[in-house]
């Protein structure tokens, strides 16, 4: 997973990830989903990209489930990231909900969002850190938006959200930046998500 912080022209690129929530804008292929099934549920894992983010959470099982809150993401743990050459501590705490927007029959996959993304990156090295959020430090409403293909397994998280970085102390960052969060993890064991 990648994260891009635009500043001055500049990037800095994190092995970083958070999960994200999904608000999407309706499009002619989606219709807007009430109800969800979800099969088989229970713990999952992810596994995502050259830099190894693992994601770990649980998934409910069965018919009629509301898109809110389908599952969560309760633990991310992150190997192989750089920033500015250095490696970075991320920690990304509570329980983050996985929501079901929309479905595309066509396609077989799912539009979802992960929100109240919060946490912290910090460069032991550099001796700075900054805070990862939606609208505030302690707003506890980060998110982006992500999919999930019943074809491959794959919950894709996508570079849109509203996740900012505060309490920054690191170089070429500002308190404000936004960043971005980017992966796809196969899920273990292979889930499928549907609606209705």
């Amino acid at each position: 997973m990648r994260a891009i912080l635009n500043r001055f022209g500049k990037a800095l690129i994190a092995g970083a990830a958070t999960a994200a929530v999904i608000g999407m804008a309706a499009a002619p292929a989606f219709a807007t989903a009430a109800t969800w099934t979800v099969k088989p549920g229970g713990a999952t894992t992810g596994t995502a990209g050259k830099t190894v983010i693992t994601a770990k959470g649980t998934l409910k099982n069965g018919s009629g489930l509301a898109g809110a809150g389908l599952g969560s993401i309760t633990s991310l743990a992150f190997k192989g990231c750089s920033i500015l050459g250095q490696t970075p501590t991320v920690t990304i705490t509570g329980k983050m909900p996985l929501n079901g927007i929309s479905y595309n029959a066509t396609t077989k996959t799912a539009s979802m969002t992960i929100t109240k993304i919060h946490g912290t990156i910090s460069v032991s090295s550099l001796s700075c850190s900054a805070t990862i959020d939606g609208t505030g430090a302690t707003a506890h409403n980060g998110m982006v938006k992500a999919t999930f293909s019943n074809v491959t397994n794959t919950l894709k998280v996508l570079a849109s959200g509203n996740l900012h970085l505060y309490n920054n102390t690191c170089p070429v960052i500002a308190n404000g930046d936004s960043v971005n969060f980017t992966g796809s993890y196969k899920l273990t064991p292979k889930q499928t998500i549907t609606s209705p």
